[in-house]
């Protein structure tokens, strides 16, 4: 298994991650504007993308963006989208980018990583539990839709 950060020559197979992704969350698939969004975050160096290929095939990404915590005066990174290919998943893909993940916050000097998951979506919550991630019962979080 090879964990890297994405590059635009990672485009066409991250934005097809990116598509299927989507779609697990009962979005319409959309190839040419996945592909358009995973490159305008390339160019832009807004997000950090790793991919995860098994024998030269892409299996797996996740992508996080920056944040700030103004109590500690710190950067944080918000894992906002996490993905595995159905044909690679229970081998390992998830927890090994989770890893990758954590090691690249490290790097950072970030003081963490937050991240949000459906709540049905159990095995996902399994793997963050596994992995040291806490559910946050603390603090409610808000949404603000602001149209189309």
């Amino acid at each position: 298994m090879e964990i890297y950060q994405a590059t635009m020559k990672d485009l066409d197979a991250v934005a097809n991650l990116f598509n299927m992704y989507r779609t697990f969350y009962q979005q319409t698939p959309d190839l040419g504007g996945a592909k358009a969004f995973i490159r305008n975050r390339l160019e832009n160096e807004d997000s950090v993308i790793f991919v995860a290929k098994s024998n030269h095939e892409y299996v797996g990404f996740t992508q996080l963006y920056p944040t700030f915590s103004s109590i500690s005066m710190k950067k944080a990174w918000i894992l906002n989208d996490m993905f595995v290919d159905s044909k690679a998943r229970k081998q390992g893909v998830g927890e090994q980018l989770l890893h990758k993940a954590k090691e690249f916050a490290s790097q950072t000097d970030a003081k963490s990583i937050t991240l949000e998951t459906t709540p049905d979506n159990e095995v996902a919550q399994g793997l963050y539990e596994k992995n040291g991630y806490e559910k946050d019962d603390q603090f409610y979080h808000y949404y603000l839709e602001l149209g189309e």
